[in-house]
């Protein structure tokens, strides 16, 4: 990302007002403040030559924090130990967090961001590191209680609440995520079943052989898998709450617990809101330094769409 620049104009900590609301003027504004956004962060500080003031806008009330080991959270693992931390981001006063207040307008004219609460910011740079949201297939019944994605620290709270009042889980999605998300029920103490669309586990990751050794590996935890099948939908019981998950016609599952982890979408909503090109298949297009369709403005991560890819990885 060489492109991103320091203007003489944008200075850390000055203040303007702009209609009578008061704006801060910073060199980089980060939207996000995940895996992405962290290592972005501190390879900016580590790396520049020059003072820059860098604010970093996250929807999440907390730091950023390894997301690929959510499960460990059931097993022994506390949160403060998935909290990622760097000594170039502590050593520098040139950082500031803005936590638990999402970006709503994207102003690429004005170089302006504005988050829920109303705190604006002028930005030199802005670098969006949205990342990415579970996705939940078009089926009835995902909005009931007992239903969940797998994602955040707030997810695998809320889950593990539910869970005290559950024997039985299914977890929708046969791939690393589904994987992990399947493991934390097994840890919960809950008879788990894990159903994927394709005909094997990992079908993008692995060939047949692969996914046979890890299917008798999974099996072998006490997990039950079943793979060629798509829920049709969840059903629930008469006060609202998840009770099973259907295939069709008299092809059912009893659970008390349903969790999503059937792949990701990019989180794209701000860039297409605001006319920012967007991929085919979504993502924010970038070039090959980062840059965006608009002046000034990066993507990184599970957000950006590179040569018609969007990568659903960290690295």
């Amino acid at each position: 990302m060489g492109g991103v620049h320091a203007t003489g104009a944008f200075r850390f900590g000055y203040v303007m007002t702009l209609v009578g609301t008061a704006v801060d003027v910073v060199d980089v504004v980060v939207i996000g403040n995940g895996m992405v956004g962290h290592r972005f962060v501190e390879q900016l500080v580590a790396r520049s030559t020059v003072a820059l003031g860098v604010t970093v806008v996250g929807e999440e009330s907390r730091k950023a924090y390894d997301r690929v080991h959510l499960s460990s959270l059931f097993d022994g693992v506390t949160e403060s130990e998935l909290t990622m931390t760097s000594d170039e981001i502590d050593a520098s006063d040139a950082v500031d967090y803005v936590l638990g207040d999402p970006v709503v307008t994207l102003d690429t004219v004005e170089q302006l961001v504005t988050t829920a609460s109303g705190r604006a910011f002028r930005y030199g740079s802005c670098v969006l590191a949205t990342g990415s949201s579970p996705f939940v297939p078009p089926i009835p019944g995902t909005d009931a209680a007992g239903s969940f994605v797998y994602r955040t620290i707030d997810d695998i709270d809320a889950m593990r609440a539910w869970s005290t009042r559950c024997t039985k889980g299914v977890v929708v999605g046969g791939g690393l995520l589904g994987l992990e998300a399947a493991n934390a029920l097994r840890l919960l103490g809950l008879e788990v079943t894990v159903v994927e669309f394709a005909p094997r586990l990992m079908a993008v990751q692995l060939d047949e052989g692969g996914a046979s050794a890890l299917r008798r590996r999974i099996e072998d935890l006490g997990l039950i898998v079943r793979t060629g099948a798509g829920v049709t939908a969840v059903e629930t019981n008469s006060d609202g709450v998840v009770c099973a998950v259907s295939f069709g016609e008299n092809d059912s599952i009893d659970t008390d617990i349903v969790v999503f982890a059937a792949g990701i979408r990019p989180r794209d909503q701000l860039a297409r809101q605001f006319g920012l090109e967007i991929g085919e298949r979504g993502g924010v297009v970038i070039d090959d330094a980062c840059q965006t369709s608009a002046k000034g403005v990066y993507a990184i991560g599970e957000v950006a769409c590179h040569r018609n890819r969007v990568y659903g990885l960290v690295a």
